[in-house]
């Protein structure tokens, strides 16, 4: 499988990203890829990879760009419980930061996406893992004529108090979207979202995957499920299938 470390112009300078895609020199549907809080690193790429299998050239940014190339700081191969509060507490002021600027380098990802020769005409999917939901959910809503299709897998900040909460965005989207839900999160959180996306009138799903918490697809996590990992295949493909068959 073909994989490249490319360098994206944004109005903020070069965001390095890695991208998968089919070695047959078609053009394939494009998918945006935001990772979890812990930003691109192997099993990141392998999940990318697992998806330009399936037929798709897969854009993973560097969130964290603006403070360097991936990884921003030192991660463990495995990231366990013990160690997993400091990795988050040096990542966090990245990512406060990071989410407020999504719709500018959203759009700087989206016109990558449309210029390379690799890639279809077309809309795209956006999906994302913990926070990469949140911004999957933002960016398909500040470009609703270019996304077809969301889906974000165990959420994390996609219900707050925040007046940009990405939950209030819901009315903007048009695309068709998949909200794989960890079993560890709060019934009132899954009934706004619910809520949200009837009245909006979109083609969706919210699923709480059984036994599962927060993280259930990162094998480099103790959240790791395997059988949750495939479910989420098991949902994501066909959506990606429905919505992006014809780009």
């Amino acid at each position: 499988m073909p994989t490249r470390t490319l360098q994206i112009p944004t109005t903020d300078g070069q965001a390095d990203a890695f991208a998968a895609f089919p070695d047959d020199d078609e053009r394939h549907p494009g998918v945006l890829l935001y990772t979890d809080a812990f930003g691109v690193r192997p099993v990141l790429k392998e999940m990318a990879r697992e998806l330009a299998g399936h037929g798709y050239y897969v854009l993973v940014p560097n969130l964290y760009y603006r403070h360097g190339p991936a990884p921003v700081i030192e991660l463990p191969e495995y990231i366990g419980e013990e160690i997993r509060p400091a990795v988050v507490a040096q990542l966090m002021p990245l990512l406060k930061d990071t989410a407020e600027r999504v719709p500018h380098d959203a759009d700087a990802y989206l016109r990558f996406l449309t210029t390379r020769s690799e890639v279809s005409a077309g809309p795209v999917a956006v999906i994302g893992y913990c926070i990469g939901a949140a911004l999957a959910l933002r960016t398909a809503a500040a470009y609703p004529g270019q996304v077809a299709a969301v889906a974000g897998f165990h959420p994390g900040f996609v219900v707050t108090d925040a007046p940009h909460s990405p939950h209030l965005l819901i009315p903007q989207l048009t695309a068709q979207v998949h909200l794989g839900l960890s079993d560890d999160i709060p019934s009132e959180a899954i009934t706004e979202l619910n809520q949200a996306l009837d009245a909006a009138g979109l083609g969706h799903t919210t699923e709480i995957y059984p036994g599962t918490v927060h993280g259930f697809t990162m094998s480099d996590t103790e959240a790791f499920n395997p059988s949750a990992l495939q479910r989420h295949w098991d949902r994501l493909l066909p959506l990606l299938d429905r919505t992006l068959a014809d780009s």
